[in-house]
């Protein structure tokens, strides 16, 4: 008969005798060499010598059996294993942080680079005003911005290979913290050359109309709440990557879109395009703020995100 006690006792005892063989300490220089991607920035934030931090490099690379970073121009990139392990190293790193005495943030003196999602197209209207406020703030924190959205966003928010992602969508999981940020008012973008839309717009005109969107199989899309399993799906004629390609084709076809009023005002003499209202009762679209309960502790984080619901409700 087999013991589960016993075979369970010794394979913790395996596990705490692996871990008391790992130089934990290689794990803080893991980490800020993957967030400066260069050595010799790395070892000035550690305060320890470039030497130093090449050999921890070294042990990191027997410690996981991979070559973790590579040569690229005059840095460093990390390997497809080391994005792996970033996530879950910095979210252990940080939980023992905020549990030691006195821990701070002094955004001062930080230099801790922020990752940030942001959707398209809030990422035009809200980014270079976030980089800005940043460059005002402090000046050694750095803010990294990908506007683009895939379907693993939930688990970079988790491990937090992204800190924030700024959305129109909120996420139903209950680990997933949000705030509202503003509320966007939707229009209808024609071309002012359009011969049956001038001023306004019918429900009866709108079902009358190709309409051009962003693609439905993008995750990320604007338009899916519009026109996916609605009266307006089969009006499709362009299906395009992001708003801005579907404003361009409006702008030169008779074909209308569904896009926010700041978006169509800040194109509308370039593009020679107008915003219609709505005949709808509702064409309010709230802006969130997205974060992973994992980082209700960390100080930092709550300092980004104070940062963050300044600028985009101002």
């Amino acid at each position: 008969m087999t013991d589960y006690t016993s075979a369970t006792v010794t394979s913790r005892e395996s596990t705490d005798m692996h871990l008391r063989n790992v130089d934990l300490n290689l794990l803080t220089v893991f980490d800020a060499v993957m967030q400066m991607q260069n050595v010799t920035r790395a070892a000035q934030v550690l305060g320890m010598s470039q030497p130093a931090v090449s050999n921890a490099v070294s042990r990191l690379k027997v410690m996981f059996n991979d070559e973790l970073f590579v040569r690229y121009g005059r840095g460093i990139q990390p390997t497809l294993r080391a994005k792996q392990l970033f996530g879950p190293v910095r979210q252990a790193l940080q939980l023992v942080h905020n549990e030691l005495p006195g821990a701070g943030f002094e955004p001062e003196q930080s230099e801790r680079i922020f990752n940030l999602s942001i959707c398209s197209p809030l990422d035009i209207k809200l980014a270079p005003k976030i980089v800005e406020q940043i460059k005002n703030e402090t000046p050694n924190i750095n803010v990294n911005i990908k506007s683009y959205l895939n379907s693993n966003i939930e688990h970079q928010l988790k491990y937090q290979e992204v800190e924030f992602f700024i959305s129109y969508k909120e996420f139903e999981k209950t680990e997933f913290h949000s705030q509202p940020l503003f509320n966007d008012e939707v229009v209808l973008v024609v071309s002012n050359k359009h011969p049956r839309i001038k001023e306004s717009v019918t429900q009866e005109m709108l079902l009358n109309e190709q309409h051009s969107i962003v693609s439905l199989d993008d995750i990320g899309s604007f338009s899916t709440l519009y026109y996916k399993d609605t009266h307006l799906e089969d009006l499709i004629t362009y299906q395009g990557t992001d708003l801005n390609s579907v404003l361009n084709i409006v702008s030169r076809t008779y074909l209308v879109a569904i896009a926010p009023r700041w978006l169509v005002e800040s194109y509308s003499e370039q593009l020679d395009i107008k915003a219609v209202s709505l005949p709808w009762e509702k064409t309010e679209r709230p802006c969130y703020l997205i974060w992973h309960e994992s980082t209700a502790r960390d100080k930092g984080h709550l300092w980004m995100r104070n940062l963050l619901s300044e600028v985009c409700q101002n």
